[in-house]
């Protein structure tokens, strides 16, 4: 990718050293080396890296302990960090396995399929069981609905199901006694420089700058956030949908009512 060869360790932020690897960082770092202002800045580039690799200093230079380190997921290499020093370094991508590796910074750096990988390794008791500061960091990248339906019904042809899953959105189902609830998740297009949360933009003015009003506009939800839902919102399949969510919750032995909706409410 352009963007990527275009990185240097003075551009790399805590959002976009998301986008590099291992063998990146050591080259922007024996590149950067050489600049006037390195010694200057060292702390700063480390401490970018460190957000998104993990960095273990080799202390026993012998290949007994490199291969252990190399067995773990390290790459090995070389980082001058003090004058005369020609220490070796084993530096790793964090791995984003649990909900809590979510951040504002390396969400948008994920499939939607890894989203879901990373939600049913953590889940049990579905979409509203997260706290509300991981729900927000997944909606900042991810369009998210969810749904809970009998297990029969989740499926039927031309419902929401199929309309998401055709729509390019994955999907991960949590079984709940006779119900299922589903969770939709489509990555969001990447907007750049919307992100608000990396405190490495070099661009950020101090007070209030240019782009107050927008600021302002930007933290009101109300006028912008839901535009996108109001074409479904007389959409039949999804108003009994969400009348399944809202009116029956997820209670086991509620399967006995759902077989006693008319077949109008369909």
């Amino acid at each position: 990718m352009k963007q990527q060869k275009a990185l240097t360790l003075k551009t790399l932020t805590k959002s976009n050293v998301w986008e590099v690897e291992e063998n990146d960082i050591f080259r922007m770092w024996e590149t950067a080396e050489k600049e006037s202002d390195f010694k200057d800045n060292r702390n700063h580039y480390m401490d970018v890296i460190r957000s998104a690799f993990e960095i273990e200093e080799i202390k026993i230079d012998k290949p007994e302990v490199i291969k252990k380190y190399e067995a773990r997921d390290f790459k090995v290499g070389n980082i001058h960090f003090d004058d005369n020093d020609n220490k070796k370094w084993g530096i790793k991508k964090r791995a984003i396995n649990r909900i809590t590796d979510l951040t504002y910074e390396n969400i948008h750096h994920i499939s939607a399929a890894k989203l879901i990988e990373v939600l049913d390794r953590n889940f049990g008791g579905g979409w509203d069981s997260l706290s509300q500061s991981i729900q927000d960091i997944i909606e900042s990248g991810f369009d998210i609905s969810t749904t809970t339906l009998p297990k029969d019904r989740l499926h039927k042809p031309g419902g929401m199901y199929d309309k998401k899953v055709n729509d390019g959105y994955e999907v991960l189902e949590i079984t709940k006694g006779l119900w299922v609830e589903a969770i939709f998740a489509k990555a969001k297009p990447k907007v750049e420089n919307h992100h608000k949360h990396d405190d490495d933009n070099a661009s950020m003015n101090n007070g209030f700058g240019d782009n107050y009003d927008e600021d302002l506009e930007d933290e009101n939800p109300s006028e912008n956030s839901y535009d996108d839902d109001d074409d479904d919102d007389f959409d039949e399949d999804k108003l009994t949908e969400e009348s399944y969510r809202t009116t029956f919750e997820t209670e086991e032995d509620l399967n006995l009512e759902a077989e006693d909706v008319a077949d109008d409410d369909y």
